[in-house]
């Protein structure tokens, strides 16, 4: 059964962090570039980040740069978001996304991130 099971968020106050962790589970999740979406209040969902099935390489939307960080661990089939100096436009609800080529892809839940004072 394949999983993505997200968990991290929650309210913080602007210029807080949160770190976001996706499990996967039911997939050869080594094999799979992961990602992190977000959708927030009007707007449509966004690639965030993304980092290849090794972590050699990683991309991020320009207004997270400097800010975020992708990571992810293969020998516990999980996947991070480090989120620093969040700020309410950072607000949405982050979505984790495994995709090998263009065959397969698998979505989790989500999970809620709210930056307000």
């Amino acid at each position: 059964q394949v999983q993505l099971v997200e968990s991290g968020g929650g309210l913080v106050q602007p210029g807080g962090s949160l770190r976001l962790s996706c499990a996967a589970s039911g997939f050869t999740f080594s094999d799979y570039i992961m990602s992190w979406y977000r959708q927030g209040p009007g707007w449509e969902r966004e690639l965030v980040a993304t980092i290849t099935s090794a972590g050699q390489s990683t991309s991020y939307v320009d207004s997270v740069k400097g800010r975020f960080t992708i990571s992810r661990d293969n020998a516990k089939n999980t996947v991070y978001l480090q989120m620093n100096s969040l700020k309410p436009e950072d607000t949405a609800v982050y979505y984790c996304h495994a995709r090998y080529f263009a065959w397969d892809d698998y979505w989790g839940q989500g999970t809620q991130v709210t930056v307000s004072s």
